[in-house]
C-alpha cells in the first residue's frame, strides 16, 4: 500500500475518532468525582502487558525476551501510568502535556532512569493505540487494552486516570498516587510525583 492511501486510511479513522470523542463529553468534574479499587497506599491489581516489540521501548523499561511482564518489573523506582482512550476528548487534549512531561524527566539526570511512564488505551486495539501515538508523537510506551482486562482490574475508572506506583528494591511496591482527572501543569505534576515517592536526590 502506498503512503498515500495509508495517510487517508489514518485521518479517515482519526476524523472518527474525533467525532465520537467529543460527543462523549460529560463533564470532567463528574469524570473526576469516580471511585474504584486502586488508592494511594495500597497494591497495584495483579495485571500483566505484553512485552514491548519495539526495542527502543524494552530498553527504556527494562524488560527483556517475550510474553509479558508485571508493573513491578519495570527497572524504575516510579512508574506514572496513564490510562487513556483515544475516543475520550479529554485524552487528547491532555496529550501534549504528558509529552511535555515526558521531555522533563529526560532532560534531568537525577530521576530519567528512576520514573518512567507508560500509557494503558481502555478498551482501544492495537490500531487504535497506533493512531493515536502516531497523531500525538507519543515518545513513550503504549499498551492495547482491547478487552479491557486492565481497566477493569483498575476499578473500571473512566479516562484520563493517572496513577503513580513506587517500587522498592525488592520489587514491593505501593501506589503514591491516583486520581481520575487531567494531569494539570507538567512541571507541577512531576512534582507532587516525586515527593509522594520521596526520592532521595532527586531536586
Amino acid at each position: 500500500m502506498s503512503s498515500s492511501p495509508r495517510k487517508s486510511l489514518l485521518i479517515s479513522a482519526l476524523f472518527f475518532v474525533f467525532s465520537i470523542g467529543w460527543l462523549s463529553i460529560d463533564g470532567m468534574e463528574g469524570r473526576a468525582r469516580a471511585e474504584g479499587s486502586v488508592t494511594e497506599g495500597g497494591r497495584l491489581p495483579d495485571f500483566q502487558l505484553p512485552v514491548p516489540k519495539r526495542i527502543a521501548e524494552r530498553d527504556y523499561l527494562g524488560t527483556k525476551g517475550r510474553g509479558f511482564f508485571k508493573i513491578p518489573e519495570v527497572q524504575a523506582e516510579v512508574v506514572i501510568i496513564q490510562v487513556f482512550s483515544m475516543y475520550c476528548p479529554y485524552c487528547q487534549r491532555e496529550a501534549p502535556a504528558v509529552n511535555e512531561l515526558y521531555e522533563l524527566i529526560a532532560e534531568r539526570p537525577d530521576i530519567r532512569d528512576r520514573v518512567k511512564i507508560i500509557g494503558i488505551g481502555a478498551a482501544n486495539t492495537p490500531f487504535e493505540v497506533k493512531a493515536f501515538r502516531d497523531l500525538y508523537a507519543i515518545p513513550y510506551p503504549l499498551f492495547p487494552d482491547g478487552d479491557a482486562a486492565v481497566q477493569t482490574a483498575l476499578g473500571e475508572e473512566r479516562t484520563p486516570f493517572f496513577m503513580a506506583i513506587r517500587i522498592y528494591p525488592d520489587k514491593s511496591h505501593k501506589v503514591i498516587y491516583a486520581k481520575v482527572a487531567g494531569m494539570g501543569d507538567p512541571e507541577e505534576f512531576l512534582e507532587i510525583i516525586l515527593q509522594k515517592a520521596e526520592l532521595h536526590g532527586a531536586q
